[in-house]
């Protein structure tokens, strides 16, 4: 009995033989497909090493990776020998994904484009002939519809270029969308408007404002943060949204909390006092928490660590 380590003897003798380059060429030569032939270059053959077959079948397969300057670059041709006596049922997509392993390689080399990977199968099991199909597209239940969506561009949602307008139209996902279409470009003041009529349409919970809040104080920017907040609570009929807005702002106004913080900060660091520094913040912490601040807002605002403000808590 082999362990999973151990090659069996079909694994050996398969790499033994095919491993030399002239063996590899005349084997690559006779049975390459004669269009696929005609892109490669065999002379330049050179065997990769590793295998990127699972650790868990390796008793079943083994593999071989041969790297070739093809008529488009660089490219490689995959060679994976099939030792169990029952076919895969999935071998196609089998190869698809070793392929794309084998790909993935010669990016993490630096190179900026993909290689070509050409798949070969070398199977000796009992049942003659091979009993499926190798297009890996025939193992979807409608392969038309596979082959419609891998063979052409994949789905794109490029917020950047959808105009506002259509945005607003997008229902439960809408404000996010706009948040993420403008947040790097615009100061949110700008955005007041559209994010009121966004809320009156009452497509977000409260808890998904709270979540965008929190977003926008971390990665959003605006001249006046509290004045941005305090224009939409103004605005906003539904009393958990207001409510919500006015106690955020309403913070971020208190001067005297963040003049505390600082000057706590600036004495901790002359005095070395980080003790009283890091009590202070609890205890604006604890205030926040209790006026229903998201514990992610509270963390943002004290400059304390999020396990911190969770202690807090309770």
């Amino acid at each position: 009995m082999h362990s999973p380590s151990t090659p069996t003897p079909h694994d050996a003798v398969f790499r033994h033989i095919l491993s030399q380059p002239e063996t590899a060429r005349d084997f690559l030569a006779i049975h390459l497909p004669e269009k696929l032939r005609a892109l490669c270059d065999l002379s330049s053959l050179r065997l990769e090493s590793g295998s990127f077959v699972e650790e868990d079948l390796r008793l079943s397969y083994a593999d071989l990776l041969w790297s070739v300057k093809t008529t488009s670059g660089e490219g490689y041709i995959y060679v994976l020998i099939e030792h169990q006596s029952s076919p895969d049922r999935h071998m196609a997509f089998r190869l698809m994904r070793y392929a794309i392993a084998a790909m993935q390689r010669h990016l993490d080399r630096g190179h900026r484009e993909l290689p070509l990977v050409i798949p070969l199968l070398f199977y000796h099991g009992r049942i003659s002939p091979y009993p499926w199909s190798l297009r890996w597209l025939d193992g979807f239940q409608v392969p038309e519809q596979a082959e419609s969506l891998y063979t052409g561009p994949f789905p794109l949602i490029d917020i950047t270029c959808l105009p506002d307008e259509s945005i607003m139209q997008h229902r439960r996902i809408a404000m996010l969308e706009l948040l993420q279409k403008h947040v790097r470009q615009r100061d949110m003041l700008e955005l007041h408007e559209q994010l009121v009529r966004l809320l009156a349409l009452g497509y977000t919970g409260n808890a998904q404002l709270k979540t965008l809040l929190n977003y926008l104080l971390k990665a959003g920017h605006t001249a006046d943060p509290a004045a941005f907040l305090q224009a939409l609570a103004d605005r906003t009929k539904d009393h958990q949204h207001k409510e919500t807005l006015m106690n955020i702002a309403q913070y971020l106004r208190e001067e005297g909390m963040a003049q505390g913080l600082n000057q706590g900060l600036s004495q901790g660091r002359a005095e070395g006092r980080a003790e009283g520094i890091e009590q202070e913040a609890l205890r604006i912490a604890k205030v926040m928490l209790e006026k229903g601040l998201p514990p992610e807002t509270v963390s943002q605002l004290t400059g304390l660590a999020p396990e911190i403000v969770e202690q807090a808590r309770h």
